[in-house]
């Protein structure tokens, strides 16, 4: 729903609107909200509705606290599973200084100001993402327990996969939002489940993902169920992607269209700049220590390559045609700030084909069954958050991309929490106690 100001005042005051959602994103894209009444929106739209900064993650200090969320008026959503009378609705925000500047721990206004030079470029970058989170039994209490909510495999039925009902729900609910599900399965691992989306502009993909993974949480919780985005809750199970499918437009064309295994050069470029950068920018795309025990496994990447149609590769050009032509980033996961993760990708895509980046010879082969000569000269995905943090760190493409606050911010508090992680005895516990109810 694409709305104006005055557009968006007069919906709510002739719709029954109570009660109006103020959502933005911590750095780490984990959702905040502020709710207010309607007598309150146009005070929010003109100055914006103050909260202290200092108490949200990597945000502000005490001793400069206020900042301001802005409702964005075309993100309006009608809140489907609350009351249709008294009805609830929400905003995506942006972040701001008292003096009205945009606050830089913002990463949505970081992917609006990408989305910004690729357009002063003459390109428009389409996102769709797909995916994956496991469902959980809960206890009496409604706390969440280790126990999957089914033990079916890859795509199948009821009555053995038993989130056909759940995640017919969450499409639902979704649809009614304004957001495109593509298609929902079962995945591979016990309780696993996949829903894939039809693709938009890269602000609005990322803002429905931040969507989807608050309607997951609440739709699993009134089914009695627990929805995590931990990328490996289930060791030695099949771990959580988020896999990201890019497509390049200019002038109406789309860049990655496919004749056999021909693509444009610009595609090309585009391609080699991620594949470059893909190391300095994973802290951002597996932001967590349990995100490092997904690689290598259940066809989740460990070398940074690429091929058709192989989905041992860290990008695959995916058998498809047109308008739907794209690449597919096999390497984030669920766990990842949207915002921030798209907004490295798309400047790095941009960056390569700034300097008309050759893209590398595909790695045509099975590389889980690869020889040691075949993989001798391959570059691999950092092994562990800490190989992460220090490649973001020393990276001068992420500087140049990411506000010195945010980074700084971001990289301190990921560091702290790899020297808590490698200093634990059970690994396995402390995922479950410090990011598999949280994430």
């Amino acid at each position: 729903m694409k709305e104006t100001i005055a557009e968006v005042l007069r919906f709510v005051e002739e719709n029954d609107v109570k009660f109006i959602r103020l959502v933005f994103c911590d750095i780490f894209g984990t959702q905040k909200n502020i709710s207010i009444l309607p007598g309150e929106l146009p005070r929010a739209f003109e100055k914006g509705i103050s909260f202290d900064a200092s108490a949200v993650r990597g945000f502000m200090h005490v001793d400069e606290s206020d900042l301001f969320v802005v409702p964005d008026a075309a993100t309006l959503s009608i809140m489907p599973w609350r009351p249709s009378q008294g009805r609830v609705i929400r905003f995506f925000c942006d972040v701001k200084y008292p003096d009205g500047a945009p606050f830089e721990g913002n990463a949505r206004s970081l992917l609006q100001r990408a989305a910004r030079q690729a357009e002063s470029m003459g390109y428009a970058c389409k996102i769709g993402s797909e995916c994956e989170f496991y469902l959980f039994e809960t206890d009496e209490k409604g706390y969440p327990t280790n126990i999957p909510h089914d033990h079916a495999g890859y795509c199948d039925i009821a009555p053995k996969d038993r989130g056909e009902n759940v995640r017919r729900e969450i499409c639902l609910s979704l649809e009614q939002m304004g957001i495109r599900p593509e298609s929902s399965h079962h995945e591979q691992g016990p309780g696993q489940n996949e829903i894939d989306f039809k693709y938009s502009d890269a602000l609005s993909a990322a803002d429905n993902l931040v969507t989807f993974r608050a309607v997951v949480r609440n739709i699993a919780a009134r089914n009695g169920l627990y929805a995590t985005f931990l990328p490996k809750p289930l060791p030695g199970k099949s771990g959580s992607g988020l896999h990201i499918n890019l497509s390049l437009f200019k002038d109406g064309v789309n860049l990655f269209k496919t004749s056999g295994t021909e693509h444009s050069q610009e595609a090309e470029s585009f391609m080699a700049g991620i594949l470059e950068r893909i190391p300095e920018i994973t802290l951002f795309l597996n932001p967590l220590p349990n995100s490092y025990r997904r690689f290598g496994e259940f066809e989740a990447p460990k070398y940074v390559t690429w091929s058709h149609q192989n989905r041992s590769q860290l990008i695959r050009i995916p058998a498809s045609e047109g308008e739907n032509s794209r690449m597919e980033l096999r390497s984030p996961d669920p766990s990842c700030n949207a915002h921030l993760a798209f907004a490295l990708l798309l400047m790095a895509g941009l960056d390569g084909i700034k300097r008309g980046a050759t893209l590398c010879p595909p790695s045509d082969f099975d590389l889980y069954r690869a020889s040691g000569e075949q993989l001798r000269d391959i570059r691999t995905l950092p092994k562990t958050l800490g190989e992460a943090i220090r490649l973001a760190a020393d990276s001068d493409f992420v500087k140049a991309v990411v506000p010195k606050r945010l980074l700084d911010n971001y990289c301190k508090e990921k560091q702290a929490q790899w020297e808590r992680y490698v200093k634990v005895e059970n690994q396995d516990q402390f995922d479950h106690d410090f990011y598999f109810v949280n994430i």
